[in-house]
Order: structure tokens, then sequence, then C-alpha cells
């Protein structure tokens, strides 16, 4: 048996609103790998993609002092989209996730009786990443796959810099270089930069790539040759 834990960036969920299309063929191809590899299991652990950012925003626009802005209850707004997200991609799931959606990785309440596990983020302090870890140490899995809207890890924000380099692998300790120690709320890092600190203590291999290739996020499952960034 094989387990991977898939981090579903809220970026392809719900990047303006959801995007259903996407769904559909990503439960599609999720259930074919299922299907192939019966006895193979998942996490899915949500981001918060629009409904996070906008409600983050709205919070800006009101409390408009950065002195004032409370970082944990921008978290918390963001950690409340995630659940909204996780229990959508639950429900379109059906009985290959018999389990409610998780919300403390840590709890002993969790259970993981499906095929399939599905969460949300749990509390501030970090991003859904590093829940996505977390749940990888508690069942034994060995690969996180990130899944956003970027193909590939950059050297720098190549929005922000031209001479930016696509990085086809990295170690943990230049990747965290790279995005630092700190979280920030709404913070846009390939992988959370308390994730990275988790996953380099664990041993867990991490692989960025673009999830709206389905196809490519199944051939990193099925341990094919595939387009993304391994960091570890």
């Amino acid at each position: 048996m094989k387990l991977s834990v898939l981090s579903v960036g809220g970026s392809i969920i719900a990047p303006d609103k959801v995007n259903s299309e996407f769904l559909s063929a990503f439960i599609k191809g999720i259930r074919q790998y299922l299907d192939e590899n019966p006895e193979d299991r998942l996490i899915f652990v949500c981001g918060g993609g629009a409904p996070a950012r906008v409600y983050q925003q709205a919070y800006r626009a009101v409390v408009t002092d950065p002195a004032e802005q409370d970082a944990d209850a921008q978290d918390w707004i963001g950690i409340k989209a995630t659940h909204i997200n996780a229990q959508l991609v639950k429900a379109v799931l059906g009985g290959l996730c018999t389990d409610d959606v998780v919300t403390n990785p840590t709890s002993d309440e969790v259970s993981f009786t499906g095929r399939v596990l599905v969460a949300g983020g749990w509390k501030p302090g970090f991003s859904t990443d590093t829940d996505a870890v977390y749940l990888a140490k508690r069942f034994g899995g060995k690969l996180v796959v990130n899944l956003s809207n970027i193909a590939k890890v950059y050297t720098d924000d190549p929005k922000k810099n031209p001479d930016a380099k696509p990085i086809d692998s990295i170690s943990w300790a230049d990747f965290r270089r790279i995005v630092g120690d700190e979280w920030v709320p709404g913070k846009n890092a390939p992988f959370d930069p308390i994730a990275s600190r988790l996953a380099q203590e664990a041993g867990i291999r991490v692989v960025c790539s673009d999830g709206r290739n389905i196809e490519n996020t199944l051939d990193i499952l099925n341990g094919k040759a595939f387009e993304g960034t391994i960091i570890g």
C-alpha cells in the first residue's frame, strides 16, 4: 500500500470562483488512479483560493492601519475558506471519502477509513502545506505533492524578476534559503516555510507542480516522468 498526500491549492480549486470543470476532471483522474491501484490511498489538503483572498482583502480594507491589523484574524479568515473548499471536495468524492473533513491533523478523533481523506486548514501560523506534512507524518506518507498554478519552483519570483530560472530539483537547505523561515498570512510561496522545516526534519519529499495538468499529477503518483520540482 502506498499513501500520497496532495496539497491542492486554492488557486486551482477556486481561482476566482469554484472551477467546476477542473474539479470534475480531477476527480475523474483520481478515480482512475485508485481503480488501477486498489491498495493505495490518498489525502487531499485543500487551500483557500479566492474566498480566502477576497475576505482577507476586505479585512485589510476596513482595518487600514497596519499596526492594528491582526495576523491571526487574517489567518482564521483564510482557514475558514479552506474548510468550504474541503467540504466541497469531500462531497464530490462520494463514497471514496467516508470520514469527516479533517480540521486538526493532530486530533485523536481523526479517522481514515475510506480511500481518500480530505482536510482543510487547522490554525494560524502556517498554510495548509503544513497540515499536509502533519498528515503525511501521521499516516506514514513519504511524498507530498503540492499542486498549484505554477509548473515549477523558480530561483526568484518570475513575475518580478525576468531572470528567474525554473528548478528541476533542489535540496531542503537551498529551498529554505529561498522561502525563508517565517510565515505571513497570505504569503505566496511554493511551499510554506513552516511546512518546509517539518518536511525536512521528517525526511519527506515534496513535488511542486501545476495541478491543472491532471495527467502530470497522475504521472507523479504513478512514479513516471513528470514536469515539476522535486524538493528534498
